[in-house]
């Protein structure tokens, strides 16, 4: 076991080890936060409680207690424990493990526990390695991830393990995180420490346990302690200490996902405040311009369309402004582009026509096109009447004159239905006076 990192050694804390290690919870009790997987009579809680652990993925943002977990239940287990990180671990040590484990379950009869912390990080060949084991019951798999694991984890793998969504922590879990610190720790609790603004420090760990206590760690050595021996850590020393709060963004991953989505809803409802807060934290978080650009222009077809026909041309513009311009100097003409869509108003028109216009070829396939508005090159194509009676339009009052243009299944047929949004309220005052009263009629 001393080739392996193993939670259960660490539970003697190196002084030297930063302040979110030495204060990490060893018991069920002393865990705060997921109540919903580790609170009284919950299916985590009894399976650690019973030791009778199965196969499970831990998916949660950063700082949530994924590791932690972990090292509750190599605290509580009776079986073999081992740890790996897939950041710095491959087959090989995978395999050390397997090997273990089938001697430890032949020759004792023990169980053997693998937690695999950012499995999402292990290929398909190394999370391969260990379906054989996990499916014949050699291991029994703990992995943790940042990441979705029906994206990250195979689904052979997935379909052996149950899955354990973490959320995000709360204020009040943070507080009550970062009070049992400053009780317990050994080299912060024996000084004196006041914290002038709390709510600040939770604010700048967006989210992060581990993040909050280590910044809290730094700004403790910045500071130095008065005349009474008080070290008081301002909002200032703790922006020094943290530098700035990182966006939690994957661009390949779900936060990607999840943030494009909530950008393009925020501007489809008309809030342009909403999207210029996603895009800031797109671009923050590192998202190419480009791709949010190109997004922008599908937008203004899906969600605008004829409502405000200049929406699309703003949208392509935007795009070749980026494309030229580059960052940072791009933010300002996205952030231009996104709010003038969440302004505009809003019709889907477009879409639902050419929707139903599909579904109605699908449902009726080649159908012919009406004789008159066939091409007639050559002479027998005039004998068999094709072109025969077609009404030029620009010969007629308004450039405009009765003709059907529709199948004859379909020559009843509405597709567009202009609302009474934008310049869409005046196409559909025009239709309606050229054609839509008959058609309704017929």
């Amino acid at each position: 076991m001393e080739l392996f990192e193993s939670p259960r050694k660490k539970s003697e804390k190196h002084v030297h080890a930063p302040l979110a290690e030495r204060v990490r919870p060893q018991t069920l009790d002393e865990f705060v936060g997921q109540e919903h997987l580790l609170g009284a009579g919950k299916p985590l809680r009894l399976m650690i409680e019973n030791d009778e652990l199965r196969s499970v993925i831990l998916w949660g943002p950063p700082g949530t207690g994924k590791t932690t977990i972990a090292h509750v239940i190599a605290a509580h287990t009776h079986a073999d424990f081992y740890s790996l990180n897939a950041v710095s671990a491959g087959v090989k040590e995978v395999r050390e493990i397997i090997a273990r484990a089938e001697v430890a379950q032949k020759a004792q009869g023990h169980k053997t526990i693998l937690f695999i912390d950012e499995i999402h990080r292990f290929n398909k060949a190394q999370q391969d390695a260990l379906l054989h084991s996990v499916e014949s019951g050699i291991l029994t798999l703990i992995g943790a991830t940042t990441e979705n694991p029906s994206f990250e984890v195979i689904a052979p793998l997935l379909s052996r393990s149950r899955v354990y969504v973490l959320e995000p922590l709360t204020q009040n879990d943070l507080v009550r995180i970062l009070e049992h610190a400053l009780d317990v720790d050994s080299a912060i609790a024996k000084k004196s420490v006041e914290i002038l603004d709390m709510d600040f420090l939770v604010f700048l760990s967006g989210g992060d346990a581990r993040r909050m206590l280590n910044g809290l760690e730094a700004a403790f050595y910045l500071v130095k302690p008065d005349a009474k021996g008080i070290r008081k850590i301002t909002k200032k020393d703790l922006e020094n200490a943290f530098q700035r709060k990182y966006t939690i963004y994957d661009k390949t991953g779900e936060q990607h996902y999840d943030t494009i989505s909530a950008f393009i809803k925020s501007i489809r409802g008309s809030d342009p405040d909403a999207g210029v807060y996603w895009l800031a934290r797109m671009l923050d978080g590192g998202e190419d311009p480009k791709f949010i650009a190109r997004r922008l222009i599908i937008l203004a077809s899906e969600d605008i369309g004829n409502a405000d026909p200049f929406a699309s041309v703003l949208a392509t513009n935007s795009f070749t402004a980026v494309d030229y311009v580059g960052m940072p100097e791009a933010q300002i003409i996205l952030s231009h582009c996104v709010t003038y869509l969440a302004s505009a108003p809003k019709s889907n028109a477009a879409v639902m026509a050419i929707g139903a216009a599909m579904n109605d070829v699908h449902r009726l396939p080649n159908l012919p096109v009406p004789l008159p508005l066939r091409n007639a090159p050559t002479k027998l194509m005039k004998e068999l009447d094709y072109g025969k009676e077609y009404k030029y339009s620009h010969d007629f009052q308004n450039n405009f004159v009765e003709q059907q243009y529709l199948p004859d299944n379909l020559k009843d047929a509405i597709y567009y239905k202009p609302t009474e949004n934008g310049r869409e309220k005046t196409i559909k005052e025009r239709l309606e006076m050229l054609w839509r009263k008959k058609r309704k009629k017929g």
